[in-house]
């Protein structure tokens, strides 16, 4: 499943990433969103970009090309 999928209120952990966006990677991996993490989808955009999530205590917004290769499970 990808973060992209998610509903406002969903939580999850951080399974990996997609090969393909290694600037995108880089990126969320320096904001704490490292694989094993334990996240929440606060909110959502009306056209689905950003989304806002929860991880480690900090909210961070992400674009939906970077949400379209973060994978994740559903708790």
């Amino acid at each position: 499943m990808l973060l992209k999928d998610l509903q406002p209120g969903a939580k999850g952990t951080i399974k990996g990433y997609s090969k393909s966006a290694g600037e995108y990677r880089r990126r969320l991996l320096m904001l704490g969103a490292t694989p094993g993490t334990a996240f929440e989808v606060v909110r959502v955009a009306p056209l689905g970009d950003p989304v806002e999530i929860r991880v480690r205590g900090s909210f961070i917004s992400v674009r939906k090309d970077e949400a379209a290769i973060m994978e994740v499970s559903t708790n």
